[in-house]
């Protein structure tokens, strides 16, 4: 995802930049163009007529490995002057004999300026200031109270931590962004109010394991306002909730592990405080197979779990990611695999085949299955899931949900896009907002609309504007 242009004084500096990966990387790329156009930078979409390139990149599997390196290639060939960051960036080759041999970037691209793992916007920065003196001006330049955001305006991604404590044997997520290290609540709902007053109608809360925030530090008090607040993930929805409110605002929960206090949050969701939607990870059902995978959830009580959730909640979509094909998976745990999604009637489901990962420990697993296995396990599994997911979507034909609208053209005139509260963006399907029955009623991008549910289509739900 490229950068908007930022705001920035005649004849400044100008910086390229692309953002690729996850939600948690697109927060550490609006941290540095925040930081960007503090300074007075100027940033831009494009690579050529700038004065160097900033490619924040994603190193987790082999295609998005190979997307970032070829995004880096690209950036070279067009500008030359190319700084890299993200988790391709920690990633390394071979025994080498130093860090600057032993990093894949690197060897792959060796004319680069810079290379920088995540989480690092003071070293990216180090290296901007290096290649491309800064030209701030405190007394001109002038960044928006919530920071540079890559989300069109009505929405954006809260992080709450960095780096994880479990150590999955599919992951090297950890030997890239380190463990748990929770930011101080203070901070995050003084960041969440910044973004409801400057009209964000959603709220996504990502981190690795939102789960375990306030772990690392012992759920200690922090305080905002003045009052004190533990450090605690049920305490921050709540906190989430109450600046939500007056802005009529959605916040929404990702990348929850499925830990028994996670049952605590059920209340706020039922209640209307949050969206009553998770991401649970799940990864896959048979105990054995999570055991091999190292997860920190043994999946033996999930169904008991969702089941507990839907008791506590009814409303709640749960939404969640599966590998296919581990190592040493028989058909039989495949198919254990299979029936716990359609007892589960997971609402959203994705699938990977399971890709072996440089330096993952599963690389050392016996009983690796084929590729073409793989693949077709997957293609099963999402057949399965697609017919799950499809049958709970016809469930909501006749019923008045609130969307909120993400694209309108004309003014709606011609009909619109938008999401309901059981659509995450980008990863869940969509709405599709029928034109509105009488010409004075407009569809506006950012705006909530009551809409009745008539028809389905695939993924996505087909509604009337009310």
């Amino acid at each position: 995802m490229s950068a908007d242009p930022a705001p920035a004084p005649p004849h400044a500096p100008t910086v390229g930049f692309v953002s690729l990966g996850c939600p948690k990387a697109l927060t550490d790329s609006e941290l540095i163009l925040t930081r960007l156009a503090a300074e007075g930078y100027a940033t831009r979409k494009t690579f050529a007529g700038a004065d160097l390139v900033i490619v924040n990149t994603c190193g987790f599997i082999d295609a998005a490995v190979q997307e970032s390196l070829d995004t880096i290639g690209e950036a070279l060939a067009e500008n030359g002057r190319v700084i890299v960051t993200g988790c391709l960036g920690a990633r390394t080759v071979g025994a080498g004999t130093g860090p600057e041999a032993a990093n894949l970037v690197r060897q792959v691209h060796p004319k680069v300026l810079a290379v920088t793992g995540p989480h690092a916007t003071d070293e990216v920065m180090e290296a901007v200031h290096r290649h491309l003196p800064k030209p701030h001006d405190p007394f001109v330049d002038l960044v928006p109270p919530a920071g540079i955001k890559l989300t069109p305006r009505h929405y954006a991604y809260l992080k709450i931590s960095e780096g994880c404590n479990h150590r999955c044997s599919f992951c090297i997520i950890p030997s890239m962004r380190g463990d748990l290290v929770s930011r101080p609540i203070g901070d995050v709902l003084a960041e969440a109010r910044a973004l409801f007053e400057s009209g964000v109608k959603e709220l996504l809360v990502v981190s690795q394991d939102t789960s375990a925030y306030g772990v690392d530090l012992r759920y200690r008090t922090g305080f905002f306002d003045g009052r004190p607040v533990k450090t605690r993930l049920v305490d921050l929805c709540e906190k989430l909730g109450e600046l939500a409110e007056p802005h009529g605002a959605w916040v929404r929960l990702h990348y929850v592990y499925p830990y028994p206090h996670v049952d605590d949050i059920l209340p706020l969701m039922a209640g209307g405080r949050i969206l009553p939607y998770l991401d649970v990870p799940f990864q896959h059902a048979h105990p054995d197979v999570l055991r091999r995978m190292k997860r920190p959830a043994s999946g033996e009580r999930n169904l008991e779990r969702l089941a507990r959730w839907r008791e506590l909640c009814p409303p709640i979509v749960v939404r969640s990611t599966f590998i296919a094909g581990f190592p040493g998976e028989t058909e039989a745990e495949f198919e254990h695999l299979l029936d716990f999604v359609r007892e589960a009637r997971i609402d959203r489901a994705g699938c990977f085949a399971y890709s072996p990962v440089a330096g993952a420990t599963a690389n050392a697993l016996p009983g690796a299955l084929p590729a073409d296995e793989r693949e077709a396990r997957k293609a099963r599994f999402m057949e399965v899931a697609e017919a799950v997911s499809v049958a709970k979507l016809r469930e909501r034909i006749g019923a008045t949900m609130q969307v909120l609208v993400d694209a309108a053209p004309a003014r709606g005139r011609r009909g619109g896009w938008g999401r309901s509260y059981a659509d995450a963006p980008e990863i869940d399907g969509r709405v599709r907002l029928l034109p509105p029955d009488r010409p004075s009623r407009a569809l506006e991008a950012g705006q909530f609309v009551r809409a009745r549910i008539v028809a389905t289509e695939g993924h996505d739900l087909v509604a009337e504007p009310l």
